[in-house]
């Protein structure tokens, strides 16, 4: 079990780095005004919504201490950032003020899953 948890770790990394290299990417653009989302940054999104709700699931076949506080507030920032994402996924451009919400959204993610003990 421990295998295939440390696989899905590695693909909910890949996820949250396919989310931030997009929007860092786009950082340029957006300063222009001239930032969107791009297919990565949804992909990667959703990448790390199934593979947190898998991780969840094999902890807790694994009976793994779980903090579910943190894993609640780490899932209401990825849909706001997913739906934020969704939402906008077609438009040419996007506010810099959507945009850059995703980005903080996106890191604060990040130090939720690292600090956070």
């Amino acid at each position: 079990m421990d295998v295939l948890i440390n696989v899905f770790v590695g693909l909910h990394i890949i996820g949250i780095a396919s989310l931030l290299g997009g929007f860092l990417t786009q950082m340029k653009a957006m300063g222009a005004g001239t930032a969107r989302f791009t297919p990565a940054m949804l992909h990667g999104a959703l990448t790390m919504l199934v593979t947190g709700v898998l991780l969840v699931g094999f902890n807790e076949m694994n009976d793994g201490a779980l903090n579910h506080v943190k894993i609640g507030v780490k899932l209401v920032v990825l849909v706001a950032i997913l739906g934020l994402v969704y939402v906008k996924r077609d438009e040419e451009r996007v506010a810099k003020g959507a945009f850059a919400a995703v980005g903080l959204l996106t890191v604060l993610n990040i130090f939720i899953a690292v600090l956070w003990t």
